[in-house]
């Protein structure tokens, strides 16, 4: 994974998706790249493009300092929830064990 970086679109107001994710990177020892979806107008007109929402948290695995993802996410349905499914390079509003795959299958924690 040398070569690429967790990043994470979030939001400076509460999110329970966004604590779960925050207590699952303290527990790994994680500090993602963070993007307040609500302090920078680009990263929000991606969230939406990618998810359809304002859906936070919405985690990628990028190439060192960029903020789009290494590659293009498996699309999801017009209109369907992107929470918790595993879009190869992208994940979104996850629990706990969902994120932690994600993070194994990225070889971000073993």
């Amino acid at each position: 994974m040398s070569d690429r970086e967790l990043v994470v679109y979030g939001r400076t107001t509460f999110c329970p998706y966004l604590s779960i994710a925050e207590r699952v990177f303290e527990k790994h020892g994680l500090s993602p790249r963070i993007i307040m979806i609500d302090e920078d107008e680009t990263a929000l007109e991606r969230v939406v493009a990618w998810t359809g929402f304002k859906s936070v948290p919405t985690m990628i695995m990028a190439k060192l300092g960029d903020d789009l993802p290494f590659e293009e996410p498996s699309p999801l349905e017009p209109g369907a929830s992107p929470k918790g499914i595993d879009r190869g390079s992208m994940i979104t509003e996850a629990n706990a064990e969902q994120l932690e795959a994600w993070l194994r299958k990225h070889q971000v924690i073993s």
